[in-house]
């Protein structure tokens, strides 16, 4: 009798203490550009891909990168043997840290806010004519740097197993760059920020 009534209470608890420890996501929307970047850089459009670690209910580890295209504006040619070669700007920026999750409605509904270091770097890209072959590109610029990021965000369960969401995160970088001059902005370290605004997919197990 007694190790039912055991029973009968530690269930409902391991219940509620269960939750998914890995969450990969994928994300699409917008990047703003801020400080020292305005107006050399313009919104753009970007994609994200992130790794998440729960090893607490509350808390995640995260790694992830945001990729922007074309901020900068960078619309040049390189002459090759093979004619000329598109060069395009991309910028990535790798956040890693953590966050704290707050599950509501019995962990369909899941809040987030974080943040931690991030590595950012833009850099030119020459549009190479096949995959099996790659032209060098000597005059494709680079900039990167090191600063900080803070995320919240919000996701939605899509089914009853609570393995796919939708949702949406923010993401504030903030950091200096320096390098080659890329676009408009000179030669020289400048303070940049970014606005990153992600919908995203994720699969949790």
């Amino acid at each position: 009798m007694r190790l039912l009534l055991v029973l009968a209470v530690a269930a409902p608890l391991a219940a509620q203490s269960h939750y998914p420890k890995h969450n990969f996501t994928i994300g699409a929307g917008i990047g703003l550009p801020g400080a020292q970047l305005t107006p050399a850089f313009a919104n753009s459009g970007g994609v994200s891909v992130s790794y998440g670690y729960r090893f607490q209910r509350n808390l995640q580890a995260d790694f992830g990168l945001d990729t922007l295209f074309g901020a900068a504006g960078v619309r040049d040619y390189l002459a090759t043997q093979l004619g000329y070669l598109r060069i395009r700007d991309f910028q990535y920026l790798v956040p890693f840290g953590g966050r704290a999750i707050l599950p509501l409605a019995e962990g369909r509904v899941l809040l987030s806010a974080g943040g931690g270091g991030a590595y950012m770097r833009y850099s030119e890209r020459l549009k190479q004519p096949s995959s099996y072959f790659r032209v060098a590109c000597p005059d494709c610029a680079s900039r990167s740097g090191w600063g900080t990021y803070a995320l919240g965000g919000v996701s939605f369960a899509l089914d009853r197993f609570q393995v796919f969401r939708l949702g949406f995160t923010a993401k504030a970088y903030r950091g200096r760059t320096d390098g080659d001059a890329l676009g408009a902005v000179p030669a020289v370290e400048t303070l940049d920020r970014w606005l990153n605004l992600f919908g995203n997919f994720s699969i949790h197990f």
